[in-house]
């Protein structure tokens, strides 16, 4: 690997968008098939680990507290039920106020700075949570953690499209959620672990087992954060890490740069900020609205079963140790569908259809939800909460890349994937509030408002689907635009 300074990535961003008008359209270099995967392969072997462990140290650290709530939080915190739900409303509150002005920093700055910088500040207030007590402490962590989550998701989505063609941007999507999904699936066998293994973690250093929990994978999040600020490439026109390992040589670096160009001149017109056109473009997109409305309706129900599933299955009559292993299988049957979304979406060329395909079966399984509301068949409850899980959101990848393939230009694209991110976030200020004391441990009016909102997601879809498909259409036959829907 060459040695390269970490200071030349702005000269070498500028220079990137001059290629629309030169080096793209110019035949003299060129490359195999061949070569292009081999490069392919090795971005996929260095970008892609770095975010997705990225996203699983963020879904530990937003997620465990539900798996806390099976080691007697609620009393050594000192909050009520209904407390704890305004706080995760606090989390979801404090991402949302940041998404946009964090991808604006991230455009300036680039991904490695940013992005690094993000994951070691979350992993200093979720390892630093597990020392509060009372209420004010407890909302104060939860809107702060929030805060510096704000922007990891969009940044990273972002950061791949500069790296993929269109064609392979919802399977990379899609592997990118396996560090979400992954990270619901491992807490719950990690808080099991970590309150019945021969260690006995409750107790150790005068400690609670959910103290532990948040410290030891605080601790993760920390070196996770420092392993992606040394090593992670900033710029696909400039492949060097702060360590200053250029990962490609010069040939290899102009390849991956036109071969993204080619696919998509727009992404030459990049810039070290977004302009005021991208952003009022973005800001006035009326294509956005339903995509904003299914995505904060069909999201919510998972944001409600991420903080109470291990409560849910505890009440159908399993323990309250093994129902945190049990809730994984739900997450690990999500991880799987999410790859299957996205490798189908890619293969047939079609992300609309996929979308509205994924929330009718969450749908359906939400229906059966509610009408075993009252039955004392707990098996039976167990395997349709699975379900549910299980097809939460197997589409919310897919969205993302359908909603990117329809950006003008990377200042757009940008902006657009923070909303869309901002959208699923605020499934929390909806998700959070579903399950609510006055409702325990039945929660009929709960899981019918879940069937109605799902219900409306399936329409607001549908809605998306038609206006691309009639809206392309003449952009279609004039350019021969694959990605309509």
């Amino acid at each position: 690997m060459a040695v390269a300074t970490f200071s030349d990535e702005k000269h070498e961003d500028a220079l990137q968008s001059n290629l629309v008008g030169s080096e793209v359209d110019d035949d003299s270099i060129q490359w195999t098939e061949e070569e292009e995967q081999k490069l392919v392969r090795k971005v996929d072997l260095l970008v892609m680990p770095l975010l997705i462990l990225g996203f699983f140290a963020l879904q530990l650290d937003r997620g465990n507290i539900g798996n806390a709530l099976t080691d007697n939080f609620f009393v050594e915190v000192g909050i009520t039920q209904n407390q704890y739900n305004v706080g995760q409303q606090l989390l979801s509150l404090g991402i949302i106020l940041l998404e946009i002005p964090s991808n604006l920093v991230l455009y300036r700055v680039g991904p490695t700075l940013w992005i690094g910088g993000q994951i070691i500040a979350w992993g200093l207030v979720a390892t630093f949570q597990a020392f509060q007590k009372g209420l004010g402490p407890y909302m104060a962590t939860r809107l702060l953690l929030g805060l510096c989550e704000a922007g990891f998701i969009p940044a990273s989505l972002y950061t791949m499209t500069r790296w993929y063609k269109r064609s392979e941007t919802s399977k990379r999507f899609s592997w990118f959620f396996i560090g979400n999904m992954g990270a619901s699936a491992m807490t719950g066998i990690i808080a099991y672990g970590m309150q019945v293994s021969p260690l006995h973690m409750r107790g150790v250093a005068g400690l609670s087992g959910w103290q532990w929990l948040f410290i030891l994978e605080g601790i993760f999040t920390l070196l996770v954060g420092i392993a992606f600020l040394l090593t992670f490439p900033n710029t696909v026109s400039n492949p060097v890490s702060l360590l200053r390992y250029r990962y490609f040589t010069e040939r290899e670096a102009q390849i991956l740069s036109l071969r993204v160009l080619r696919d998509d001149p727009s992404k030459a017109q990049v810039g070290q900020n977004v302009t005021a056109a991208e952003l009022t473009s973005a800001l006035t997109n009326w294509r956005l609205i339903p995509h904003i409305g299914f995505t904060m309706l069909g999201i919510s129900p998972g944001s409600a079963f991420g903080s109470y599933a291990p409560s849910l299955v505890n009440s159908f009559g399993f323990g309250r140790l093994e129902s945190n292993a049990l809730v994984s299988i739900g997450s690990w049957g999500l991880l799987f569908l999410n790859l299957l979304w996205g490798w189908a979406s890619d293969k047939m060329n079609v992300r609309g259809p996929m979308v509205t395909l994924g929330l009718l079966f969450g749908l359906g399984f939400n229906i059966g939800n509610r009408i075993l509301v009252h039955s004392d068949n707990g098996d039976a409850r167990f395997a349709l909460l699975i379900l549910s899980i299980a097809f939460s959101l197997p589409w919310h990848a897919v969205n993302g890349a359908w909603l990117s393939l329809n950006a003008k230009t990377p200042g757009e694209r940008s902006v657009t994937l923070a909303i869309h991110i901002m959208a699923a976030n605020c499934s929390g200020l909806i998700g959070k509030q579903l399950f609510r004391s006055e409702d325990a441990p039945l929660y009929p009016k709960g899981f019918t408002i879940i069937v109605g909102i799902t219900a409306a997601a399936v329409v607001l879809s549908m809605i998306a689907n038609l206006q691309y498909y009639l809206g392309n259409g003449r952009k279609l036959a004039r350019s021969g635009l694959k990605w309509s829907y």
